[in-house]
This record gives C-alpha cells, sequence and structure tokens, in this order.
C-alpha cells in the first residue's frame, strides 16, 4: 500500500515538473529561443570551427563561423522574402483564377456533406466583419513590436554562437567538474561522441534540405507551377516531418499550381517531381548524407515538432528535431538511460 502511494506521488511530481518545466520555456522564449537556435548552429559549424582553428586563433575562426551563418541566412531571408513579394503580386490573378474552382468545390460539399449554404455564407460575414473592425493602428504598432524583437533576437543569435564557439571548453570543462571523479573520463568521452555524432547528423540534415530544394525547384520549375522556388524551400523544410511533411509539400505545390492553372499536366508534373524526389532522398540522398548517425521515431518526431509549436511556434517546430536528435544521442551513449534512446530511436545505433 506504501509502495503504491509512494509510485502515485513520484508520478504526480514527475507531470507536475513537466507541465512547470513547460511553462516556464513559454514564458521565457525570448531568452531560451535564440540561445537553443545558437546552440544548433554552433553544433552546425563546430568541425568546420576545429579545422579552421589550426590554421587561426579560435577568435578569429568562431568570428568568421558567425560571419558565414550569418550571410546564410541574410541570403535565404532574401531569396524567401524575394519569392512572397513575387507572389503577393501575383496573388490577384491567382486569385482570379482559383475562384471557380472554389465554387466547384463548395457546390461539391454543399451536395456531398451536411453542410448547407448558410453556415458558408455565416463563415464568410464573420471574416468580413473581423477583418473590416480591426484597428489598423493596433495592428501597426503590433507588427513592428514583434518585427523589433525578431531582429534583435536574430542578431543576439549570432552572438551567441560567436562566444559558444569560443568558449566551449569552459562550458565542457564545467560539466566535468559537477560529476563525481570515477565517472569523468566516461562523461568526456560521453560528451566528445555525442558532439561530434550530433554535429554530423545537423549538418547532414541541412545539406539533405538543400538538395531536396534543388530537386523540387527543377521538377516544380518545369512543370509550370507559379513560386516555384519558395514552395520548393517550404517542402524541403516540411520533410523533417515523416510522412505528414511530405503530403502538406505536395498539398502547396498543388495548390499553386494546379488550383491556379488547372491544367492537368500541372498535376502530372507535380506528381512525378514529388515521386521521383522521395524515391532519390530515401534510396539515395538519406543513406549516403545523413546515414545511420541518429534514426528518430517518426511518431515522436511528430510528437516533438506539435510540442515545439506549441511552446515556441514557428520557431520551436523548427528546433524539434535537431533537439531531439541530440537529446537521443545523448541518452543513447550513457548506459543508465540508453533503453530511452532505444525507445526514441526507429533502428538500433551502430556503434563507433
Amino acid at each position: 500500500m506504501f509502495k503504491g502511494k509512494r509510485a502515485i506521488l513520484y508520478i504526480a511530481a514527475a507531470i507536475l515538473s513537466i507541465y512547470f518545466l513547460i511553462a516556464g520555456l513559454v514564458k521565457a522564449k525570448g531568452f531560451f529561443a535564440p540561445l537553443a537556435t545558437a546552440v544548433i548552429l554552433s553544433l552546425v559549424v563546430l568541425p568546420l570551427s576545429i579545422w579552421m582553428e589550426k590554421y587561426m586563433k579560435r577568435a578569429w575562426a568562431a568570428m568568421l563561423n558567425s560571419l558565414l551563418l550569418f550571410g546564410v541566412s541574410i541570403g535565404l531571408m532574401a531569396l524567401v522574402s524575394m519569392q512572397v513579394r513575387n507572389f503577393a503580386e501575383d496573388w490577384p490573378e491567382i486569385q482570379e483564377q482559383m475562384t471557380p474552382k472554389i465554387e466547384q468545390l463548395k457546390t461539391f460539399a454543399l451536395e456531398h456533406t451536411p453542410l448547407d449554404p448558410d453556415d458558408i455564407n455565416q463563415s464568410k460575414e464573420e471574416e468580413e466583419s473581423a477583418a473590416m473592425g480591426s484597428d489598423m493602428r493596433k495592428r501597426i504598432t503590433t507588427f513592428l513590436s514583434g518585427l523589433s524583437s525578431f531582429m534583435a533576437n536574430y542578431l543576439l543569435t549570432f552572438v551567441y554562437v560567436f562566444f559558444l564557439l569560443i568558449y566551449r571548453e569552459i562550458f565542457k570543462n564545467f560539466l566535468l567538474r559537477v560529476m563525481p571523479d570515477s565517472k569523468q573520463e566516461s562523461i568526456k568521452n560521453t560528451l566528445t561522441k555525442s558532439i561530434k555524432v550530433a554535429s554530423q547528423y545537423l549538418l547532414g540534415k541541412l545539406m539533405l534540405m538543400g538538395l531536396l530544394a534543388v530537386l523540387y525547384s527543377i521538377g516544380l520549375g518545369i512543370s509550370g507551377v507559379n513560386n516555384f522556388i519558395l514552395v520548393s524551400v517550404i517542402a524541403a523544410v516540411l520533410t523533417l516531418i515523416p510522412y505528414v511533411g511530405n503530403i502538406l509539400g505536395f498539398t502547396m505545390a498543388v495548390a499553386f499550381g494546379f488550383l491556379s492553372s488547372g491544367e492537368t499536366s500541372v498535376l502530372i508534373g507535380i506528381a512525378l517531381t514529388f515521386t521521383v524526389t522521395q524515391f532519390v532522398e530515401s534510396y539515395v540522398l538519406q543513406p549516403f548524407i545523413v546515414g545511420d548517425r541518429v534514426d528518430v521515431h517518426p511518431f515522436f518526431i511528430i510528437v516533438s515538432v506539435i510540442a515545439g509549436n506549441m511552446i515556441w511556434g514557428i520557431i520551436g517546430m523548427i528546433l524539434a528535431i535537431p533537439v531531439l536528435g541530440i537529446i537521443v544521442v545523448i541518452l543513447y551513449n550513457i548506459e543508465a538511460t540508453k533503453p530511452l534512446g532505444i525507445l526514441l530511436s526507429k533502428t538500433k545505433f551502430t556503434e563507433n
């Protein structure tokens, strides 16, 4: 009886701890989000930084790698912003072409579902009244506030990367000093192995997304999809979510291509592009670029993405998978938590 009560207390304490941890992360998003992003980015460029330190001081290597990440991010944002601007310019034409198809979908929904015209009209009236009743000044103020906060966190992220690369030995020594002397060598080996595997995994994932974006761009561009670069980049990022991401990417490509043009050849081109690209990803790119360094189970990936969205929004969704990958690596390389690492992984890790 006493053991049962103690187990209930432990479970309740664990649930409360997780609740307050998540609530704290939500409240402290402005502090932890750029720091977590910096940790992930520093792991990505760590191998390059170590190589550069053979020829220059660590401070210069950290500075150059921080500037490299900053330049790449600026280039990506410029590319996406150009595509978004083109999409905004083409939106009236796209909307005009999609209107008849949307009406056909409404007619189909009215004929084959319990919906009636009053439901659709009421929903449309509520959207229009909400748009007209919104305060423009308040929206502008909110936008400017969000933009300033984003820019501050954006620049702060690269400052964090710089200091993490310079003072990484300090953090490593701190972790070793708080551990018992008898376990320091084991912890040191685990840290070294975990950081190495995590950095290789993260770099491989980024390379994989880049190659997928190129393949999608070629296929969707030939197929005649509007704003195919923007669609390709988003579709490549969505592949981080197993199965669901591919479906979302395909749906978005169909919306931009087939629904706006109505040509069957565009739909065939989109289907061929996604089929061929998924085949190349599964049997060529994934094994050779990412391999079996970290193979997180798709179920836990989806759960982590949903949790990341609930905690930090879009940035949480982006960070969820690399953070989970690092956690799985660490869990697997610590004997006491190895069963959890096996549980979260899709296949058993390969021993190096």
